[in-house]
């Protein structure tokens, strides 16, 4: 890293709490390909962190190896302090680590309805809870409530998206890991994905934001960091940059 760019980089400040999510060193292969190198990142509780890059230089894999879908050669990654490097991803979800992928993976055949029960059919889940947490997302989502009866396929991109997040939602999640929302949505659609990750801020989930959308990532995150090759190069408040900053037209061509 370059003298001025480490300059840039300010790590998680001194005598702060516990990062809710920490990566330490971590290096992320496929097979014989070294995808991650050395990658460290933090996410406060209640933060709105954004991770730009160009596309495969690996901002999926990172949240791939969070969730614990790709195990890591080396390195650590701790959830509140505690290391969960290597559990398997229905033991991160029980840590309160939401996951929504870049294809939405939503059940295409089953209702919206029975999308949403896959979140919230878990042990120690009352009635009163589901209920509770069933009128909380369409709260947030009108238009699921609307089409509660209809298959997830069906649905358009948005709607499809917002069921994606929705269902992370029914985890009651203290962080949300966000793989490119926007894509493929129309720029009505994307505006709403934005007051979602507003809402959900002011909720006080944290989100881990990986877009490509820099005007987007830049007004909903408090703090971004940009990925290149597989390494961190460049960490700043987000406040600190625009989308014609040298240093995003640097490593984002944009």
């Amino acid at each position: 890293m370059s003298t001025a760019l480490a300059e840039a980089v300010t790590p998680f400040p001194a005598g702060s709490a516990e990062p809710l999510v920490r990566l330490d060193g971590i290096h992320t292969f496929y097979g014989k390909s070294h995808i991650l190198h050395g990658v460290s990142l933090t996410v406060a509780p209640g933060e709105v962190v954004g991770l730009l890059g160009r596309n495969g230089v690996g901002k999926s894999t990172t949240l791939k190896t969070i969730m614990g879908l790709v195990r890591p050669s080396q390195g650590t990654v701790r959830i509140n302090g505690q290391v969960t490097t290597g559990l398997p991803p229905h033991k991160m979800a029980r840590l309160g680590i939401a996951y929504v992928p870049e294809d939405r993976r939503i059940f295409r055949a089953l209702t919206v309805m029975e999308n949403l029960r896959t979140g919230f059919d878990r042990a120690g889940v009352t009635d009163e809870k589901r209920q509770t947490l069933l009128d909380k997302v369409f709260k947030f989502f009108p238009v699921l409530a609307e089409r509660r009866n209809q298959a997830g396929g069906t649905l358009s991109g948005g709607e499809q998206q917002m069921l994606a997040i929705a269902r992370a939602m029914m985890l009651e999640p203290k962080v949300i890991l966000l793989d490119e929302p926007t894509e493929g949505l129309m720029p009505r659609m994307v505006s709403q994905i934005h007051t979602i990750i507003d809402m959900l801020h002011a909720e006080g989930v944290a989100i881990l934001l990986v877009e490509q959308n820099v005007p987007l990532t830049l007004a909903a995150s408090e703090r971004l960091y940009i990925i290149e090759k597989g390494a961190v190069r460049y960490e700043c408040a987000s406040r600190d940059v625009d989308a014609n900053h040298p240093v995003i037209r640097q490593y984002l061509g944009v």
